[in-house]
């Protein structure tokens, strides 16, 4: 247990960032989840559109320092290659 007046406000601050941060994170990684599950359900638009959700969360999650930015890069990355992989394996009609 912290016993200086800093340390105490120390703990105050890391509370609240803590707090703060999970709440950014459950957020984030709720629409990647939504992403996934879009592509797992082979919806090409319905997984373009969460994708872009995916990617603003993501990228609002790096700019508060809350995951790094390659981090950030590497999630949306991955994302649009699914994403992109789902709208080629689609089968053209011949005309």
């Amino acid at each position: 247990m912290a016993h200086t007046h800093s340390a105490k406000k120390r703990m105050r601050q890391d509370a609240k960032r803590r707090e703060r941060n999970r709440s950014v994170t459950t957020h984030f990684r709720h629409r990647i989840r939504e992403c996934r599950a879009a592509i797992a359900s082979g919806d090409a638009s319905a997984a373009g559109t969460k994708l872009q959700a995916a990617a603003r969360a993501i990228h609002r999650a790096a700019g508060r320092g809350v995951i790094h930015e390659n981090t950030a890069n590497r999630y949306i990355s991955r994302l649009t290659r699914a994403v992109n992989a789902l709208t080629a394996a689609k089968p053209s009609t011949p005309a």
